[in-house]
Formats: C-alpha cells, sequence, structure tokens
C-alpha cells in the first residue's frame, strides 16, 4: 500500500511501497522520492547533466557529478547511443559527449516532468 507524504509543494516522497522482484519476495522501498518510482535517477540525471552542460562533458566527468561509477555510467551511455539520445565525438584519444536532437528533447521534458513533481 502506498502512502505519499508531501514534504513540500512540488515533491510527494513514498513513505512505504511494496514491491515483488523476481523472486516474489516483498521488499519495502521508503521515503522514496516520486520522481524516482517513475524514472531510474542516474540515466536521467545524466541526461539532464549533459544538457545543462557549459562546457565539454567526459563520462568520467559525467561519473563524478552524478556520484556514479565509471563504468556504470559507460554502460548506460552504450545504451543512449544505441536510442539515439547521445553521441561519441572522438577527440585524439578522449571521447566527448553530446546530446543528439532527440536526446536534448528528451533531457528537457525529464526537466520538465521533475519540475512538475
Amino acid at each position: 500500500m502506498d502512502k505519499c507524504l508531501n514534504t513540500s509543494p512540488k515533491v510527494h516522497v513514498i513513505k512505504e511501497t511494496k514491491k515483488i522482484d523476481g523472486l516474489g519476495v516483498v521488499k519495502l522501498i521508503k521515503n522514496k522520492p516520486i520522481f524516482d518510482v517513475f524514472f531510474r535517477e542516474k540515466p536521467a540525471m545524466m541526461l539532464v547533466e549533459l544538457k545543462n552542460a557549459n562546457s565539454t562533458v567526459y563520462a568520467s566527468v559525467l561519473a563524478k557529478q552524478i556520484d556514479c561509477t565509471y563504468s556504470h555510467v559507460v554502460k548506460i551511455l552504450q545504451e543512449m547511443q544505441k536510442s539515439d539520445l547521445i553521441k561519441f565525438k572522438k577527440e585524439g584519444r578522449l571521447k566527448l559527449l553530446e546530446l543528439t536532437k532527440r536526446g536534448h528533447d528528451v533531457a528537457s521534458n525529464i526537466e520538465s516532468i521533475k519540475t512538475m513533481l
């Protein structure tokens, strides 16, 4: 049973949620922001960070910005590249990250939804 607690005018927090994993085990998720219920936080924030970047972004810098491991960021970036959300631009040994038009649109929509929630 879900219980919502409104901690501020725009942030709803799930106080208690029952979740059944693949093995049929019930897990309780407490104090989870409502945004995280609809979106996986790290991938969503990766797109938003890329959209709002004022300079060149590398995977290692992005990993630090969203407090995530480099290997996890690279794995997510590869999936985003397959979905035409980002592209890698190679400069020597460095791989720069750029949002595609589609990626920019998705990041803008994620920001809007996060603001609404």
